[in-house]
């Protein structure tokens, strides 16, 4: 017959007054979540204030009793910022842990008045909404500073122009600043999506007990304006239940990281020897154990990398990474401009046509046999003589020349959002206008 185990007794948990028997140690060890929730101490010692201050409020403790429980729960938070607090074996979790703590601060007789008409139901969500509001105001901020280096960049740089690319292919001309608030925009996005998480986020869920309510009148809007939320849960039953913040932020977070991913990968590859668009500080960049030529983009790499792993990827805005990348990226301006080529201008041939009155597709079909022309003859399509071009179309003059510069293609491209100075400067505008 097996050895028996040694049972650890259930008398010692907070819940534990209705069993009589023993817990297996193992249940215990898989019941208990200190060793992850301890990170919650900050946010359950002020919920447990702010609860007991009610508390005190609605008469269920004496004032003594109040500033004795307050006294007690900061001297806990204290030891844990000092990294003294002692985990115990019945610490099933931070709840238990503290209020096991306090008990031995101040005693047990006023300690377990604390929790009052409070349940851990309550507890876990308070202190998780807390946590996780403080995490979303770290990424705001860092997403606004990343937001401003972007559109800095953007302005100082905005006479740059390089190709555009669809499907990896040579598209269209653009500005530089063009492709920065593409992406701009995207995370313009993800910060007024993350500012919609946080206010579902912002509501206090204390004064809903285990799921039906507090008995004691204690008053929830005042728990909520001390602990800084913006309102209190709706309803006490779903309180209890709902985790969907958290899923909230998870799909928020999915959305920006895919976003960041993005952003890395058109570096990488612009930083590549084959484009040569941009170069990466030094500080940014890494080499290789066996080729002394290298000159690796891992931090862009990494970026990409941990935005799978959806816990660990939002930790790049308190690494900075992105920031600094941006901040201290070299562009080259020359090699963007040795990379356009008049084949790009294909489309701006159609519609030098189509303001002379030629229906679109006519125009289409015409400026694809210029670039079959160019090609056959095996030079560029600004090369082409007049008469070379009379003899595809009898309406081309020869201010089609206008339609081969690559600044005026940019500069034709003025609807809001394009490409254009105007329309690059009004982006710029209306997300600086937001940040501030």
């Amino acid at each position: 017959m097996a050895e028996q185990k040694a049972a650890a007794p259930a008398a010692g948990m907070l819940w534990g007054g209705r069993f009589t028997g023993a817990i297996d140690p193992l249940m215990h060890k898989y019941n208990a979540s200190i060793r992850y929730d301890q990170a919650l101490y900050k946010e359950d010692i002020l919920g447990s204030v702010a609860f007991a201050r009610a508390n005190w409020k609605a008469g269920i403790i004496s004032e003594d009793e109040f500033q004795a429980i307050e006294r007690g729960l900061l001297q806990v938070m204290e030891e844990w910022k000092q990294g003294t607090f002692a985990i115990m074996p019945n610490d099933e979790d931070i709840h238990t842990a503290n209020e096991r703590r306090l008990g031995e601060v101040i005693g047990k007789d006023i300690a377990g008045k604390l929790h009052t008409g409070r349940s851990r139901n309550e507890q876990v969500v308070c202190d998780m909404r807390m946590w996780l509001r403080d995490r979303i105001r770290e990424i705001d901020s860092q997403l606004v500073a990343f937001l401003k280096v972007i559109i800095t960049r953007a302005e100082s740089e905005i006479d740059y122009i390089m190709p555009g690319y669809t499907h990896l292919q040579r598209a269209q001309p653009v500005r530089w600043s063009q492709w920065l608030m593409s992406h701009a925009a995207a995370f313009k996005q993800d910060l007024e999506r993350l500012r919609q998480v946080f206010e579902r986020v912002n509501l206090s869920p204390l004064g809903c007990g285990a799921l039906a309510g507090n008995p004691f009148r204690i008053d929830r809007n005042a728990i909520a304006e001390e602990l800084g939320f913006s309102g209190i849960t709706l309803n006490s039953m779903n309180t209890s239940a709902d985790r969907d913040f958290l899923l909230d932020f998870l799909v928020w977070n999915s959305i920006f990281t895919n976003h960041i991913s993005r952003w890395a990968e058109d570096l990488v590859i612009y930083s590549t020897s084959e484009f040569s668009f941009v170069r990466l500080a030094d500080a940014y960049s890494t080499g290789s154990s066996l080729m002394p030529n290298k000159h690796n983009a891992d931090s862009l790499e990494l970026l990409r990398g941990k935005s799978g792993p959806c816990f660990r990827s939002n930790g790049w805005v308190n690494d900075g990474i992105a920031n600094g990348v941006i901040a201290t990226l070299k562009v080259r301006p020359e090699r963007m401009a040795a990379a356009l080529d008049k084949t790009m201008l294909a489309t701006d041939i159609a519609e030098w046509l189509v303001r002379r009155g030629c229906p679109f597709r006519e125009a289409h079909h015409i400026s694809g046999r210029v670039v079959a022309q160019s090609e056959q003859q095996e030079i560029s399509m600004d090369k082409l003589t007049l008469e070379q071009l009379q003899a595809i179309d009898s309406r081309f003059t020869a201010d089609i020349a206008e339609a081969f510069e690559y600044e005026t293609s940019v500069e034709a491209k003025n609807s809001k959002g394009g490409t254009s100075r105007s329309s690059v400067l009004e982006q710029i505008e209306v997300l600086r206008a937001m940040l501030d």
